[in-house]
């Protein structure tokens, strides 16, 4: 090969001298071309080496494919993925016009610019320019070669031929897109947009069009964070020639030299962090991760968080989730205050740490109360000293307010009646309830379940309540979050939190709570809590669309003295849903709410009835118990049949001790009187999931959740 360049110099430099340069100059070329495709044949028919395109950064993008975060390659590089149709259409025929503007023309070598380079090289001894194609350019970026010589020329022209017989033209343009040096780690235009002008390449000025045209030609040299002057006499060569071409305006051409040139690199996106890493670790084989997130939500709670904390004071973070009550789908994912903080431990997601809850699982006591039959929104509750055995529950303030309804106990918060339904519950049956709705919950220890929970002596993530709460929203069925698209998720389709009635009474409850000062009041249900010793401040709410979560405290579990949930978090939690924008809907009532006054209830739904006189023969009556259906049954009633006629079949009922009479409850709604009888029948909507529910004279009752088909 090397005689073989010596020779074609030599006869170059004695044809430099002969009339027709160009044309015999061509015909050489034209034949050495020949040469190399029967001497290289077999190169032209093997596949293409695309490893190096293929070894790009991995990118994570938002649900409408916006950039939310890049990794470098493991060798230190910005290679963004990027195809001609994220490019503005300007710059592409920008960079035909300037490198090749015969590229639509020519099969991977132009023969003129080859006969052009090899007049100069004959003349000076040696390259003055290329001649490459964009084509032959790409074949040089797959198989790099540091040194410019007429072996290395013969080389790309094989190669690019080969390109051309496998690929299309377009395919060409996106692997020059992908692997062009911008100068540094820099490589491709998605990159360097997004290095030199902070934006995507699919709208860029003549200016900056006319930049990213000319770097390529030597990325070190011409780099404007470093080379100012160099790059911006480059640009306007490149601005002149495609003018000469046509491709822009005189005027354009003016305007673009006014543009100034970048003097510093900026820093790529660094949005959902959290989310992001999770992401790549999860699926590290993926080179492009779609995620859920909303950039521009994302951006604007991110912002949010830095604000409430920066507020408070050093050493604190925020972390907020917003979720998507219908899909699942999480819109927003702020795992702390500042990412790049040590003090504020920014590489903690906090929406993932266990932490004490506070007053924030207090809903779900009350709506397994509803459901059970236990209580009433309108139900007597005691505000007052108890002592079970040796805890004695205070409220926040240290105050009692005597008899309350469960309505005006929740809206305030009050912690006694907490504690008194919980004691009616059972903590045992609470904490697995919790569980059996997907949330992870962590007791002190691991010691048995005790009254404490309802105040928040129990740890549990951001996440978990934020699921929680999103059941409520959705009427007590869970929801499957999803962060990313296609991802394998657990199945909770069929996990519920509460029935629909004792989720829309509690929502109907949280919309009443007083919101913070200047905030709106209805606009959306919502709880919040503090937990022990000033370290957690969470706020929580929802509508019918979307459920935010947020928290605010220090990583290191440092108290923060004053640090409450409804003065720290509620107003970051108003805040993000006014971001959100939109009217704030709920759902309508669902069949089987009882709207009644306390002295209108059933009685036994008008106190918490654990001190009713005993009846006599009530120490040797057996225990309560519904004997059918049993828990966790599946009865096939024939209601699919049946959807079509006028009435659906009955559902038998039947208990077994207890004291009489019995009122069965479905669903947290009374079926008729009080019975002497032991069985009764429901006639049922429709298929589904169902509570149901038995109380005796003594206030013992018995429940079971049964499937019906």
């Amino acid at each position: 090969m090397h005689q073989f360049c010596l020779l074609a110099r030599v006869f170059l430099t004695k044809m430099f001298h002969v009339k027709h340069f160009g044309k015999v100059a061509a015909i050489f070329l034209t034949s050495l071309l020949l040469v190399l495709t029967v001497n290289y044949a077999g190169r032209l028919s093997a596949p293409l080496d695309l490893a190096r395109a293929s070894q790009g950064s991995h990118v994570v993008v938002d649900r409408n494919g916006t950039l939310l975060r890049a990794f470098t390659t493991p060798d230190g590089r910005w290679r963004l993925p990027v195809t001609v149709n994220d490019a503005d259409p300007r710059f592409i025929a920008m960079l035909i016009a300037y490198e090749d503007h015969r590229f639509y023309a020519h099969p991977g070598v132009d023969v003129l610019s080859l006969s052009r380079a090899a007049l100069q090289w004959a003349s000076r001894g040696h390259i003055i320019s290329g001649g490459s194609t964009v084509t032959m350019q790409v074949a040089r970026l797959l198989a790099p070669r540091t040194e410019k010589s007429l072996s290395g020329k013969l080389g790309q022209i094989v190669r690019a031929i080969a390109i051309e017989r496998h690929t299309d033209k377009t395919a060409i343009l996106d692997l020059y897109l992908s692997l062009a040096p911008y100068g540094g780690n820099i490589e491709g235009l998605r990159a360097a947009s997004l290095s030199y002008f902070g934006r995507e390449p699919k709208r860029l000025s003549i200016g900056e069009a006319a930049l990213l045209v000319a770097l390529p030609q030597s990325p070190e040299t011409r780099r404007p964070d470093r080379f100012p002057d160099v790059a911006r006499a480059a640009r306007d060569t490149v601005l002149d020639r495609v003018f000469a071409r046509g491709v822009i305006t005189a005027a354009e051409r003016d305007a673009a030299k006014q543009e100034a040139v970048p003097r510093a690199r900026r820093a790529f996106p660094v949005l959902a962090a959290h989310a992001s890493e999770q992401a790549f670790r999860r699926a590290p084989e993926q080179r492009i991760l779609r995620l859920t997130l909303d950039a521009r939500l994302q951006t604007s709670v991110e912002a949010l968080a830095r604000e409430a904390a920066a507020a408070i004071g050093p050493k604190l973070s925020c972390a907020i989730l917003v979720i998507d009550n219908a899909s699942g789908e999480i819109r927003a994912h702020v795992g702390a205050a500042d990412y790049f903080s040590q003090e504020r431990a920014g590489s903690l997601d906090m929406t993932a740490a266990i932490r004490s809850p506070g007053s924030t699982l207090k809903p779900f006591i009350y709506a397994l109360a509803f459901e059970n039959g236990i209580a009433h929104p309108e139900t007597i509750l005691d505000d007052r000293p108890k002592h079970y055995g040796s805890y004695a529950p205070e409220n926040f303030d240290l105050s009692f307010q005597g008899n309350v309804t469960a309505r005006h106990a929740l809206q305030s918060s009050l912690n006694l009646p907490a504690v008194e339904l919980l004691d009616a519950i059972g903590p045992a049956r609470f904490i697995a309830r919790l569980r059996n709705a997907g949330a992870r919950v962590v007791l002190p220890d691991d010691t048995a379940p005790g009254l404490a929970a309802a105040l928040g002596g129990l740890g549990i993530s951001l996440r978990d309540l934020a699921s929680l709460y999103a059941g409520l929203a959705r009427g007590g069925t869970m929801p499957v979050l999803t962060e990313t698209f296609g991802a394998r998720t657990e199945d909770t389709k069929n996990r519920r939190i509460a029935g629909p009635v004792a989720s829309w009474y509690v929502a109907d409850i949280l919309r009443g709570a007083p919101p913070p000062l200047n905030a709106p009041f209805g606009q959306i249900a919502y709880k919040t809590g503090t937990s022990y010793g000033y370290r957690d401040a969470f706020a929580i709410g929802f509508d019918k669309a979307y459920t935010i979560a947020v928290w605010l405290g220090r990583p290191d579990n440092g108290s923060v003295f004053g640090l409450a949930g409804r003065q720290a978090a509620a107003p970051v939690l108003f805040d993000a849903f006014a971001r959100l924008g939109g009217a704030h809907e709920f759902w309508s009532a669902p069949a089987g709410i009882v709207t009644s006054r306390s002295s209108a209830l059933p009685p036994p739904l008008r106190h918490v009835r654990k001190d009713v006189p005993k009846i006599f023969g009530a120490d040797s009556t057996a225990q309560l118990k519904i004997a059918f259906p049993p828990e966790g049954a599946r009865v096939d009633l024939g209601l699919a049949s049946a959807a079509s006629s006028l009435s659906s079949p009955p559902l038998s009922l039947k208990a077994e001790g207890g004291v009489l009479p019995l009122r069965w409850i479905i669903n947290g709604v009374p079926l008729g009187e009080p019975d002497l009888r032991r069985h009764a029948a429901w006639t049922p909507d429709g298929a589904g999931f169902v509570r149901v529910s038995v109380i005796d004279a003594r206030g013992a009752m018995d429940s079971v959740l049964v499937r019906l088909e």
